[in-house]
């Protein structure tokens, strides 16, 4: 057997591999390219889906090669059939980014043609013959995992929340806006019964007074004189348009929308409660509470973002780079172009760039610099995303040492080593007193 040395995160494989493997996964059918190390023969075929035949496939895979080692490359972070290949002991994974092998498909087929049978050869050849430029996946423990797809998960559901809303907000305005104020916050449960109680001003009109003390009671305790004016626009309004078919048409849609945002409102709840309960048992937990501005949603977020395995990553650059806060330079001669990274895990750099928005408000230093930066001609999302970069330096030490982040002692390193963003930070100090962090 021809030695076969792979490198991951680094280091060496302790095992040798006995063959490598390119898969190229779809819904109903995956090929399969087989590189053995011992005959040096590539062995090519297709793969239905299903859980029973990949299943199969891996006892077959166990056998023929009595439990040595194979290296999968596939052109995926997530999914079935990752989720089924990372409980295989004797599988050594390597998700490869699909612009990568793009990139090197172009290199042999300058044509741009894809073919599938193609791309499973090439995926594991690309790998196969540059293992040290590639780092194997390694998985996190279940709870670190949980919680990375639980506020993934989350998100999309807000995402939906907030298309929902912006939805309902159009209609509102196209026939009654009024409800825009009198119903609270159209994300809310207040709202979403208002309007599907009274999804016209005729119909809120009719309503006794009496209706509608007891609904604006029973979800707060506004003021009696808020609530009489508020009785008092109701019975003096007048419509935005007498069209009825146009009235029709939105108390429709405004009816459906509100029926969509109450459950969703209710489900990120429960997704809210599961965050909690993941976070709050992590061992990292207090590295991330320590955070000003994290709270209760990105705490749990930059936790996932940055994992529970110390060996993942190696400097706070690789953070930079993979979530895309860190910015591209683009050279050719005497022509230099520095852009923001467009290749990445959108959630991740999404993340760490609302943390830098948050920490403005809670950290004096975080605040000194962002409007230092916007005061020299950077736009708003360019300076987020410059105090992002600061952050996860900061965060990775923190979260490498499993420490704390403790604001006075930053703030000493910074006066020690004479930096001008100190003085920036007392200045900002000295014209306002720093909040009190919430718990």
């Amino acid at each position: 057997m021809k030695n076969s040395t792979t490198f991951i995160n680094g280091g060496l494989v302790s095992e040798e591999l006995v063959a490598w493997i390119g898969l190229d996964w779809a819904d109903n059918l995956h090929q399969i390219s087989i590189y053995d190390i011992a005959s040096e023969q590539v062995e090519n075929y297709a793969l239905k889906h299903s859980a029973e035949t990949l299943q199969r496939w891996l006892d077959d895979l166990r056998k023929r090669y009595n439990g040595g080692k194979v290296g999968v490359v596939l052109e995926q972070s997530r999914g079935a059939v990752l989720y089924a290949l990372m409980s295989c002991d004797f599988v050594v994974l390597y998700p490869v980014n699909p612009h990568a092998l793009a990139s090197y498909r172009k290199a042999f087929y300058t044509s741009g043609a894809k073919d599938d049978p193609k791309d499973a050869t090439l995926l594991m050849e690309m790998v196969r013959k540059h293992p040290e430029r590639f780092r194997a996946w390694e998985a996190e423990d279940p709870d670190t995992r949980s919680l990375r797809l639980v506020v993934e998960a989350r998100r999309k559901l807000v995402n939906q929340l907030t298309r929902c809303t912006n939805q309902l907000t159009s209609h509102l305005k196209s026939y009654f806006p009024q409800a825009i104020e009198w119903a609270g916050d159209l994300d809310s449960r207040q709202a979403c019964d208002f309007l599907l109680e009274w999804p016209t001003l005729e119909a809120l009109q009719q309503a006794r007074p009496s209706r509608l003390r007891k609904f604006y009671f029973n979800y707060g305790r506004p003021r009696v004189e808020t609530i009489q004016a508020r009785l008092e626009q109701i019975k003096q309004a007048l419509p935005l348009t007498q069209d009825p078919a146009a009235i029709l048409a939105g108390s429709l849609m405004v009816r459906a929308l509100a029926a969509q945002i109450r459950p969703l409102i209710a489900v990120i709840e429960e997704f809210d409660d599961e965050i909690k309960r993941l976070f709050q048992k992590h061992p990292d937990r207090q590295v991330f509470e320590s955070l000003p501005g994290a709270g209760a949603v990105l705490a749990p977020r930059l936790l996932a973002a940055l994992g529970a395995d110390r060996e993942r990553w190696e400097s706070a650059a690789e953070i930079q780079t993979l979530s895309g806060i860190a910015p591209v330079t683009e050279q050719s001669g005497k022509k230099r172009f520095v852009h923001r990274r467009l290749a990445c895990p959108k959630f991740v750099r999404q993340t760490f760039h609302e943390f830098a928005r948050s920490s403005i408000v809670w950290c004096d230093w975080a605040k000194a610099y962002y409007h230092h930066l916007i005061a020299h001609g950077k736009g708003r999302h360019a300076a987020l995303r410059a105090l992002a970069y600061k952050w996860i330096r900061i965060l990775f030490a923190c979260w490498k040492n499993r420490t704390p982040y403790q604001e006075d002692i930053f703030l000493k390193s910074l006066a020690q080593r004479g930096s001008p963003l100190s003085q920036l930070t007392q200045a900002v100090q000295q014209i306002k007193p720093p909040k009190k962090r919430v718990a």
